[in-house]
């Protein structure tokens, strides 16, 4: 019986490895140095980042949580909280307390801002603060909802996208996908944009959908799960779709970087190997990408080609990135928010922001970057 006991408890790790992104999670990192974090070192800083404003919005975070900015409001949600936040300033324009544990939020367009409960309800307040109405998700949602084209929209485990209408919360329309065994449990975001709803899915695939009745538009695969048990053939689309001029772009966990022509059909313009927990983002020029090893890359839009690495940061288990006006900024496992140069990857500084690990995407705005904490604050870092 013990082989049997040993493979159960070998198993076991490496699943709960798996469905915490794999982000440092090694059974091996006590005797292998290969994943241990990166020290931070000393060098001259280039720019002067500080903190513009901190507001708390509750207490706690989750790969569910990610701020969104709606004109000159902020919208962000904790586990047990939501509010609205003054973008200049900071001040909490209202905060509402459920009864209730949230795992995703905070999705707005200004007149409806949802989020979702643990046990799969989903809960909208107009932009007072005042709850509007509940619907039940058919599963548990750990991705941020979004809100548009009237509708509010939910992407849950059983693979499944829905929408309820954002006035009411009555049933609108619902498209699901065969999913695979297991999944990541890490940042995946949905992306609105001119009335379609943009989503990555598990099975390495994206797809493009008409918010207001839930037409299919187009769909495609990012990449092609490979290997010969569960873990090795995980592909989840991580991060956000990124739209970039004419192309469509995603990444995904041991898998393909691939953007997509949206004015030749959809059809794939490049496409590389890469693995990524957390994410990309982009400026229009480069795509920026955190491997799974959180080496940071730069990637020409135009063909693909690789400008850039930069290791100094590896095994620090950084989040979604941001561009802001000087920089590409990444947060990681203690708290730091890091800047690094868009031309060469030279790190330019840094900033504590505390509050722990920074799980939720980063948000850059023209003051600087968005950064929701780990203890439930957001926090405007500005740099100079």
């Amino acid at each position: 019986m013990q082989p049997i006991l040993s493979r159960r408890i070998l198993r076991n790790a490496l699943l709960a490895c798996a469905l915490s992104a794999l982000a440092g999670c090694s059974m091996f990192s006590s005797s292998d140095p290969r994943y241990d974090p990166a020290e931070l070192t000393q060098y001259d800083a280039q720019v002067a980042a500080n903190v513009r404003w901190t507001s708390s919005i509750g207490s706690g975070g989750g790969y569910g949580f990610a701020p969104t900015i709606v004109g000159e409001a902020v919208y962000a949600a904790t586990p047990n909280a939501v509010a609205k936040v003054d973008r200049a300033s900071g001040r909490v324009l209202w905060r509402a307390s459920p009864d209730t544990t949230l795992s995703a939020g905070a999705g707005s367009d200004g007149y409806t801002t949802a989020v979702v409960a643990s046990d799969g309800n989903v809960i909208a307040y107009d932009d007072s603060g005042t709850e509007k109405w509940r619907a039940r998700a058919s599963s548990a949602v750990f991705v941020p909802p979004v809100v548009d084209s009237g509708v509010v929209i939910v992407r849950s485990t059983d693979y499944r996208i829905q929408a309820f209408d954002a006035e009411t919360g009555e049933y609108r329309w619902d498209i699901q996908r065969p999913g695979p065994a297991l999944a990541l449990k890490t940042s995946m975001q949905m992306l609105a944009a001119d009335g379609l709803l943009i989503s990555g899915l598990p099975n390495g695939r994206l797809i493009a959908i008409n918010a207001a009745n839930g037409a299919v538009q187009w769909e495609a695969p990012v990449s092609v799960s490979r290997g010969a048990t569960d873990l090795e053939r995980i592909s989840d689309v991580v991060g956000a779709p990124q739209v970039a001029g004419p192309l469509l772009c995603g990444v995904t966990y041991q898998g393909r970087l691939t953007c997509f022509d949206v004015t030749q059909g959809g059809r794939p313009a490049w496409d590389i190997p890469f693995s990524s927990h957390s994410g990309m983002t982009n400026d229009g020029r480069y795509g920026y990408a955190v491997d799974h090893r959180d080496v940071v890359h730069a990637i020409d839009l135009a063909n693909g080609e690789e400008v850039w690495t930069q290791r100094a940061l590896r095994n620090r288990r950084l989040a979604t990135p941001t561009v802001v006006p000087a920089a590409i900024a990444v947060a990681d496992f203690e708290g730091y928010v890091h800047f690094l140069s868009r031309r060469d990857g030279e790190l330019l500084g840094r900033l504590s922001v505390g509050g722990g690990a920074v799980l939720s995407p980063l948000l850059g705005t023209p003051e600087g970057v968005l950064v929701q904490t780990g203890n439930g604050n957001l926090v405007l870092v500005g740099v100079n």
